[in-house]
């Protein structure tokens, strides 16, 4: 062996012990005749000392010394003089005896700190000296843990960890596939799985009532912070069981993560429909830490003769609202004393091309209980006390207001401004966790870019029984059994109870534009799997990677992933992708029309 400890474990009690570490050389302490050398290894740091006392060959040894050289030290644990208290082996340090180097190192182009001076590209490129930071070493330990602790619950829940293909065939409905070429099929493809959907259907099939699976997915899409073109799902199945028990199942695994691994006592999660996250956060991943619910200051809605109903608490003089379809606000507790300067940079924000605001309206209610908006000169203070009442706003309080021709529109611009605000309030505490259940999602959501109905979560998921009836007359109202778990306005999982009747599935199709032929071609399999006794099944699959990052406070899912890509899905350690060489493409019998 290397060594007889590591660099985090020796104390107090260990001094007089002859002991060998083993570590990276973090810091190097030369005060002439004395020399310290802190020592790195996974576990922490050790110092290590060599006195006067020490040979000059060990001395000399010493002197050469670098940052991030690999080395072994044999001596003997003392008490160390000056102690360190922010460490825990602070108290001792090795009288070393014996060094050997290794390994040398260059020097390395970052400093291996918490705070490091190294680039977000830079650190990418040598993500191998990266890992051997502290913090980020942290976030993947945390990521063991935590996909330690989903098999100890599940597997004490009865379920079976199964793996399925990574070479599949592509499918339509979902996000862009990543493409495998075969040499043994010229010019057929594998696609690589955006989920083990269709298979772990096939294991309720077979019989396999509780299946999961920690699996690799792939989508070749757009990317941003919690995206990456290959991430880790939980990826979870169940047979003879309706939403409720589905809900019940992961919420308890959620409680039991959060318990085991960050010490946090969640309560029962509540329920919100869609249209509910929609209506009052407009969005179906509501961060609910903090309040500031949307209140409807205008709607317009069509009755069964399809007349218009407008309801609003304005007066008509004021054309941008006359004309709008829909007005909300929110009220931002105490925050009546923003500045003009202030208020300017949170119109400036909603105009933002990302939002797409064309403007803010805002309303203070002052110390005397009179209220001085933006629009004073169109409405009477009558109507902006009317507002006041409306907003539930108090003395201090300030309402901000955005108004357009779609409600969604508004909605998901005025959920930004939401956000912003919380932010800004100091609402939005990354350790400070709160949990839901989003359900009745709609089953279908309009593409103007295909002209037609997508399904909103995946073609497998099977409507409410309720709704049944309305495939025939009105499919884009029909809701699904569908199901989301949202934490801190983090969407980390969610899923569907599934189609387990081949003439359902066989509508769905239909609805969604597919021909007999086609979904026999794409889906065949799975149809004629559902004539054999097809038991009812439903599942989820949560994001791992969201997941860890959440508990880890992370701002980026990249930060807990060993070797991610960067945002434009490359690997920049590797250069990956990269091309192929004209033999390989003759093999593969492919032709590529880019230009270099």
């Amino acid at each position: 062996m290397y060594r007889t400890n590591t660099c985090g474990e020796l104390r107090i009690e260990n001094v007089g012990e002859n002991v060998t570490l083993a570590g990276w050389v973090q810091s190097i302490h030369n005060l002439g005749a004395l020399t310290f050398v802190d020592l790195r290894d996974r576990y922490g740091i050790t110092q290590l000392a060599f006195n006067e006392d020490a040979s000059e060959e060990l001395r000399q040894m010493a002197g050469k010394l670098g940052r991030e050289y690999c080395i072994q030290a044999k001596g003997v644990v003392t008490e160390r003089y000056s102690k360190n208290k922010s460490i825990p082996t602070g108290d001792i340090e090795i009288l070393v005896s014996e060094l050997n180097i290794l390994n040398a190192s260059e020097v390395p182009p970052f400093t291996i700190e918490d705070e490091s001076d190294g680039g977000d590209d830079l650190r990418m490129k040598y993500r191998y000296l990266d890992l051997r930071r502290p913090i980020v070493r942290k976030n993947l330990e945390l990521r063991h843990k935590f996909a330690f602790e989903v098999r100890r619950y599940l597997n004490q829940q009865g379920f079976l960890e199964i793996e399925t293909p990574i070479l599949v065939n592509s499918t339509p409905e979902g996000a862009r596939d990543f493409v495998v070429p075969s040499r043994m099929n010229p010019g057929q493809f594998y696609a690589l799985p955006q989920s083990p959907q269709t298979l772990k259907q096939l294991s309720m099939v077979a019989g396999i009532d509780r299946y999961f699976q920690i699996c690799k997915c792939f989508r070749d899409e757009d990317l941003r912070a919690d995206r990456q073109p290959e991430f880790t799902q939980i990826d979870c199945e169940m047979s003879f069981v309706e939403q409720e028990d589905i809900l019940q199942m992961f919420e308890g695994m959620s409680r039991h993560l959060f318990k085991t691994i960050l010490n946090v006592d969640i309560p029962q999660l509540p329920r919100m429909t869609w249209a509910d996250a929609m209506k009052y956060y407009g969005s179906d991943k509501p961060d609910t830490r903090f309040g500031m619910k949307f209140v409807e200051l205008k709607t317009t809605q069509k009755d069964n003769a399809s007349k218009e109903i407008v309801e609003s608490i304005f007066p008509e003089g004021f054309q941008v609202f006359d004309g709008a379809a829909y007005i909300g606000g929110i009220c931002c507790e105490g925050q009546a004393v923003l500045t003009r300067k202030q208020i300017d940079q949170l119109t400036d924000f909603v105009k933002r091309p990302q939002v797409g605001a064309k403007g803010l309206v805002y309303a203070r209610v002052q110390e005397d209980g009179t209220v001085k908006s933006s629009i004073d000169k169109f409405y009477t203070q009558e109507t902006l006390q009317a507002l006041k009442e409306k907003m539930n706003a108090k003395l201090g309080d300030l309402i901000l207001i955005l108004s357009g021709d779609d409600a969604m529109k508004v909605r998901k611009q005025l959920c930004e401004l939401r956000l912003e605000m919380g932010t800004r309030m100091g609402l939005r505490d990354k350790f400070n966790f709160s949990c839901l259940w989003v359900i009745d999602f709609p089953m279908y959501e309009w593409s103007d870019e295909e002209n037609r109905l997508m399904a909103m979560h995946h073609p497998f998921t099977s409507p409410k029984p309720e709704d049944i009836p309305l495939l025939d007359t009105d499919p884009a109202s029909v809701r699904a059994n569908a199901y989301d778990m949202v934490i801190n306005g983090v969407e980390v999982g969610g899923g569907s109870i599934r189609i387990h009747d081949a003439k359902l599935q066989q509508k769905i199709f239909e609805i969604l534009g597919f021909t007999p032929e086609q979904a026999q071609t794409k889906f065949g399999f799975l149809m004629n799997a559902f004539k054999y006794g097809a038991p009812p099944h439903g599942g989820l699959a949560y994001g791992l990677d969201r997941f860890v990052s959440l508990f880890a406070g992370l701002d980026s899912i990249r930060d807990c992933i060993a070797f991610p890509k960067n945002n434009s899905g490359r690997d920049v350690m590797l250069d990956a992708p990269g091309y192929l060489d004209a033999k390989q493409l003759d093999e593969l019998k492919i032709k590529v029309d880019v230009k270099r």
